[in-house]
C-alpha cells in the first residue's frame, strides 16, 4: 500500500537543557528549496542565535535526505535530527532546531541527546498523519439495502460521504486502493449482486495517528 508519515500542523516547541533554549520549527514541505526557503527564514527571526541546526527528508520514499550541524561539533547536531525522521519514516518536512547557549557545555553525548529529544518532542507536539492513496468507491443501492451496507462499512472502518437520497440511494466511499477489490466483492456477496459500483479518482487522504501506532505499523 502507497502511504507516508509526516507531521499534522507546522509549529515549534521549546525546551531547556541545562539552560540552553532548544527552539524545534517545523514545517511541512514537498521539495527542496521551500525547505530552504524555511531555513532562510528561521535564521532570519533568530540572527543572534549561537546554531539553527536543521535537516529534512522528502519524497514518498524518503529519497532527498539533508542536514546540517551548523557549526555544532560534527555529527552532534544535524544527524540527530535527520535520524529521528528516518527512524519515524516522516517525510517531506524540514526541522530547524535553534540553539540559544546557556553557557553550560553538554558534550558530544549530551548534544547529540538534546538535538535528538527537541525533534521528537516537538513531533509529538504537533501531531503525526498518515497518508494513504485511497480511491473513491461510488455506490448506487436500494433504500433496503442501506442498513447492510451500513453495518459491512463498519465493520469495515469505513465512512460514507455525499450520501444523496432520491430513488435510490447513493454515496461514496474512500478506501485504500489496495483494498478497493476485496470491497467490491464483499459488497456483491452480501447484496447479492444488486449494487452498482463505480470506482472514481484516487489521491492521498491524511488521517491522524499515534507514535504508538506508528512504532506498530513500523514493525508490521
Amino acid at each position: 500500500m502507497q502511504r507516508y508519515f509526516t507531521v499534522q500542523n507546522n509549529g515549534e516547541f521549546e525546551l531547556e537543557i541545562k539552560k540552553s533554549r532548544f527552539i524545534s520549527r517545523i514545517a511541512r514541505v514537498t521539495d527542496e528549496r521551500a525547505a530552504q526557503a524555511f531555513i532562510t527564514q528561521t535564521r532570519k527571526e533568530h540572527p543572534k542565535a549561537n546554531h539553527n541546526c536543521f535537516a529534512y527528508q522528502l519524497g514518498l520514499n524518503m529519497n532527498i535526505q539533508k542536514q546540517s550541524d551548523d557549526g555544532e561539533p560534527s555529527g552532534t547536531a544535524g544527524v540527530p535530527i535527520l535520524s529521528v525522521l528516518r527512524q519515524m519514516q516522516l517525510t517531506n518536512l524540514c526541522v530547524v532546531v535553534t540553539r540559544y547557549f546557556g553557557g553550560i557545555k553538554l558534550g558530544t553525548g549530551g548534544l547529540i541527546r538534546a538535538y535528538s529529544h527537541a525533534t521528537s518532542t516537538a513531533i509529538e507536539h504537533l501531531g503525526i498523519v498518515q497518508g494513504i492513496e485511497q480511491i473513491a468507491c461510488h455506490l448506487t443501492i436500494d433504500y433496503a439495502q442501506f442498513d447492510t451496507v451500513q453495518k459491512l462499512l463498519e465493520q469495515l472502518d469505513l465512512t460514507a460521504e455525499n450520501i444523496q437520497y432520491t430513488t435510490n440511494i447513493q454515496m461514496t466511499v474512500w478506501i485504500a486502493t489496495t483494498a478497493a477489490s476485496d470491497l467490491q466483492q464483499q459488497l456483491t456477496d452480501q447484496l447479492n449482486g444488486q449494487v452498482q459500483i463505480t470506482l472514481g479518482r484516487q489521491q492521498f487522504n491524511e488521517v491522524p495517528i499515534s507514535v504508538q501506532a506508528l512504532h506498530q505499523i513500523r514493525y508490521q
